[in-house]
């Protein structure tokens, strides 16, 4: 460990022990300053406990060496020696871990997320995919015990849908589900399908940060807010009322529309958090194609229109083409269960790509 990285270790420890005096001090109890002290101590508190661990490490490391070389005990010292290899290898993985703590935090990881899902190429079985990774989402959602709320649920027939999305709530899930965006490519023989002969379909799946007001002011005089009859393959209120909304935001053109409450006001708030959530997203991309960081110290380029995963129900298997992940587990992964063990690899193959660019 150089100097440098080792005086950088220390202020955080000097630094984590600041800011709990001052917590457990406060005399004139001030809510937002508490506030404020506490999330930095929950911040520093975990990658202090792996500093000192470290440290602690590093100590035992010294004492063994010296052990392995001066004892008198061949025994012992072959002992020593075997131990020496351990603590390093243990050392090596604390120092990586705290890397990888130390690394810039995406801003938007702890906000909720804005999941749509898009049939693609590929008719009624495309529809079909699309309703059966909508719903993989909301069991994962589940699993994890997050809230998840329907948006909008465009049905086409069939338990078919054209598009569908929805509001996930709770810890970490932009920072879990961020990497879901793109096209997933489903391979299977089709129901009608009367030959056996396998289908190749389509699905298209966004996952944007879900924006605040703070975090994006939106205009009144900016929309312009149109309603119409819902349409659609259900509910006995469809054609019957003009509940359903389009609202268009004029300076970026952006539209969205729901339909999925009997309520008008109520699919206007819906809206509304989806059109929050695109606007945010939009400026995000501008701001990071201004930048000069290099966007390949990503998994995928974020595209929606770059293929990520394909899910083949013939063989079983799920294979992630960003990191060259294939599982055979496609039940529990469309179940929702085994669908971490993705994206536990995306979030590895992330942080690693990310330490070679930080010099940490």
């Amino acid at each position: 460990m150089d100097n440098s990285f080792r005086e950088k270790l220390i202020s955080i420890l000097n630094r984590c022990e600041v800011v709990r005096e001052q917590l457990n001090n406060q005399i004139d109890f001030d809510p937002k300053a508490f506030a404020t002290l506490s999330k930095e101590f929950s911040n520093l508190s975990g990658i202090s406990k792996e500093i000192t661990l470290l440290f602690a490490k590093e100590e035992e490391l010294k004492a063994t060496i010296d052990l392995s070389e001066n004892s008198n005990d061949k025994e012992i010292k072959d002992m020593a020696y075997d131990e020496v290899l351990k603590i390093r290898q243990t050392i090596e993985e604390i120092e990586y871990k705290i890397k990888i703590l130390l690394l810039p935090k995406d801003i938007d990881d702890d906000k909720n997320a804005i999941l749509e899902v898009r049939a693609g190429t590929g008719g009624d079985e495309a529809g079909l995919f699309a309703a059966a990774l909508f719903r993989m989402y909301e069991l994962y959602s589940e699993f994890h015990g997050w809230t998840f709320e329907v948006l909008d649920f465009n049905e086409s027939g069939i338990g078919a849908i054209k598009e569908a999305s929805a509001s996930i709530s709770g810890k970490g899930v932009f920072s879990r589900l961020k990497f879901e965006s793109g096209v997933h490519r489903v391979q299977r023989v089709p129901e009608t399908e009367a030959s056996g002969r396998i289908h190749t379909s389509a699905a298209t799946v966004a996952v944007l940060p879900e924006a605040e007001e703070v975090d994006i002011q939106i205009d009144e005089k900016d929309l312009q807010i149109d309603t119409y009859r819902s349409s659609g393959a259900g509910g006995q209120h469809v054609n019957k009322t003009d509940s359903a909304v389009r609202i268009t935001h004029i300076p970026t053109g952006t539209i969205v529309a729901v339909q999925d409450e009997r309520s008008q006001h109520k699919n206007k708030a819906k809206a509304m958090k989806i059109l929050r959530a695109k606007i945010y997203e939009n400026e995000k991309i501008k701001q990071d194609l201004s930048r000069s960081t290099d966007r390949k110290n990503q998994v995928g380029s974020g595209d929606r229109s770059e293929r990520i995963r394909t899910y083949n129900f013939p063989q079983g298997r799920v294979s992630d083409h960003r990191i060259n992940l294939t599982l055979y587990k496609i039940d529990k992964i469309m179940d929702g269960t085994a669908l971490d063990e993705i994206i536990d690899k995306l979030i590895e193959f992330d942080q690693a790509e990310k330490l070679k660019g930080e010099n940490i």
